[in-house]
């Protein structure tokens, strides 16, 4: 199966939101088991976690809970993503290492996107953005260098935007 989202690459949190979209084909790469397993496959934790219902059940609700943080400042659900899992630390022979710990393997992905999240938190939380197309879903992390990106692609909606501005100013 190949990626149908408009938008990858970004961050784990931020790809987990990405997974629903908008626009002419709008989607959800977590609708069924099939986009369930791509994703698992994409973000490198196929075959620690079962692709079954249990488990997309599970990250559907780490998404709601990633996207009412982001948009809505709200951390309750949140909160309760993280409080499934932990991180161990320990040291091997090749030096430190942070090993993610959940009971149910089932919320490893989600709790993972969500551990992501705080790293973002943590790092330049105005960088989160969603993009400024009002008809567009997507979430973007801001990598440019003065930080003012306002479109999760300059190629799609940037380009939109821009094209109503000069018809607007043409007739």
């Amino acid at each position: 199966m190949r990626d149908p989202r408009p938008h990858t690459g970004e961050p784990p949190a931020l790809d987990l939101l990405n997974t629903r979209w908008a626009g002419a084909r709008p989607g959800d790469l977590l609708a069924d088991l099939d986009g369930l397993a791509l994703w698992l496959e994409l973000t490198g934790v196929a075959g620690r976690v079962p692709a079954d219902e249990h488990t997309r059940l599970a990250l559907l609700d780490a998404r709601d809970a990633i996207h009412a943080a982001v948009r809505d400042g709200e951390y309750a659900a949140l909160n309760a993503i993280l409080d499934r899992g932990r991180v161990r630390r320990t040291l091997t022979a090749d030096g430190p290492e942070d090993v993610p710990e959940v009971a149910d393997p089932a919320d490893l992905p989600g709790w993972l996107a969500a551990d992501d999240l705080l790293r973002l938190l943590a790092r330049a939380p105005e960088r989160i953005r969603q993009c400024a197309h009002p008809d567009c879903v997507l979430f973007f992390y801001d990598t440019s260098k003065n930080g003012t990106r306002r479109w999760h692609s300059m190629a799609t909606c940037g380009n939109r935007a821009k094209a109503a501005r000069h018809y607007a100013r043409t007739t």
